[in-house]
């Protein structure tokens, strides 16, 4: 029989995702279960989106142009342009969600072999989208003693070799929540381009600060301008996650031509999730100030309450809607499984990620989750509830003290 690869041997499963067998039996069991491990928000999508798809009036569903339909990428320059980001929809490539976006990215800017640094605990698939592109990934850690806030510049530097080529941000963060202040960016950008270095930027999650936060673009930042790369998508904005739209930005033209050559290799972008896209274009402002504000309510709900727990740490984000949470327990992948698998309180159980995935390696998530804050109050209330009743029955819970020394 003929071998697997090497590279999909290699390719990690999701965490977010390789418990849903788990999570299905225990449905068919009759327990129900309370997804906080992906973040697919029940916020409804913007109805001027919907109505696009409903009314559309195509004979023929063709190819768009291979960085997509220029009505599209010209009403998105003008939404960068009311956020502070002075751009082009020449500078615009529309691709298959932001991970195609970054994808493309990696493939044009490194080599196999080439490095990129990226601040943990990161986005899983970070891992296989660098994988794919023959990418090593060189982590720095943050710390969730500190909220998860940018490491220290010199770890940065440190980290840096000749096969050094970019630096990878999520902000605000997956799966920290955490959102990088000004000066934060600015000294990144000062090592960026002392080192000429890519700087990747995945901002998705823009629109979502609370607390009076404000976020900063990356493309905002002065004297890297050639050296940034957007990525976008309009899966959380607007809560589209299945339209499979995202943008792969930049304003180095040598660099769009090469990422282009990968969009023309396949072909275009989806026809219906650029129609939702650009309709979403028209949401109303009145639709952010209510789902920032539910986000605000369900994040408060959920981390106050994780910190009401005895044993558990969970920094209260500024950003995105997902928080990572410091637990008792022996091994959160174990944990997790165990949730769906022998526990339930009510008829209920929860599902999250164990935060192994979102490291480089696995250690350092091993007393970790990550949880999305996408489902009503009362939903996380109980969430809550289940989980504290299922931590003071848990097996490998660990004795006070001791689930710090084993991050440590």
């Amino acid at each position: 029989m003929p071998s697997i690869s090497q590279k999909g041997q290699h390719m990690p499963a999701s965490p977010i995702r390789k418990l849903v067998p788990f999570a299905e039996a225990a449905k068919k069991r009759g327990t129900h279960v309370l997804h906080l491990n992906i973040g697919q928000p029940d916020i409804r999508t913007p109805q001027v989106a919907l109505e696009a798809i409903k009314n559309m009036d195509l004979a023929v569903v063709e190819y768009s142009h291979s960085a997509g339909n220029e009505s599209y990428r010209k009403g998105l320059a003008a939404y960068y342009n009311e956020h502070g980001i002075a751009i082009t929809h020449e500078q615009i490539i529309i691709t298959t969600g932001g991970s195609e976006a970054l994808l493309f990215g990696m493939m044009a800017c490194f080599d196999a072999g080439d490095e990129i640094i990226i601040p943990e605990p990161f986005y899983a698939n970070y891992n296989s989208f660098a994988l794919s592109a023959g990418v090593k990934v060189v982590p720095v850690r943050s710390s969730i003693d500190s909220g998860f806030a940018l490491p220290p510049i010199e770890a940065f530097r440190h980290a840096i070799t000749p096969r050094t080529k970019g630096i990878l941000l999520c902000n605000p963060g997956n799966p920290t929540g955490y959102l990088y202040s000004r000066s934060e960016l600015e000294a990144l950008r000062d090592l960026v381009k002392e080192n000429d270095l890519f700087l990747f930027s995945d901002e998705v999650y823009r629109e979502f600060c609370y607390d009076g936060a404000e976020h900063i673009s990356a493309m905002s930042l002065v004297g890297i301008e050639e050296n940034v790369v957007l990525i976008d998508s309009v899966s959380k904005r607007y809560s589209m996650c299945g339209a499979r739209i995202g943008a792969f930005i930049t304003r180095n033209k040598e660099l769009l031509a090469t990422a282009l050559k990968f969009a023309q290799a396949r072909l275009s972008p989806p026809t219906f999730g650029q129609i939702a896209g650009e309709a979403a274009l028209k949401t109303p402002k009145s639709y952010f100030e209510e789902v920032i504000s539910e986000y605000k309510l369900r994040r408060d709900t959920l981390v106050d309450g994780l910190n009401s727990i005895p044993g558990v740490v969970c920094a209260k984000p500024k950003g995105a809607f997902y928080c990572i949470a410091q637990l008792p327990i022996d091994d959160s992948d174990v944990f997790c499984q165990w949730l769906l698998e022998k526990f339930e309180h009510k008829g209920h159980t929860v599902m999250m990620a164990p935060a192994t995935g979102f490291y480089s390696a696995p250690e350092p998530g091993r007393q970790q989750v990550r949880l999305a804050y996408v489902l009503e109050t009362p939903k996380l209330e109980l969430a809550v509830e289940c989980l504290r009743e299922a931590l003071s029955v848990y097996p490998g819970r660990l004795a006070k003290g001791t689930a710090q020394a084993a991050v440590a």
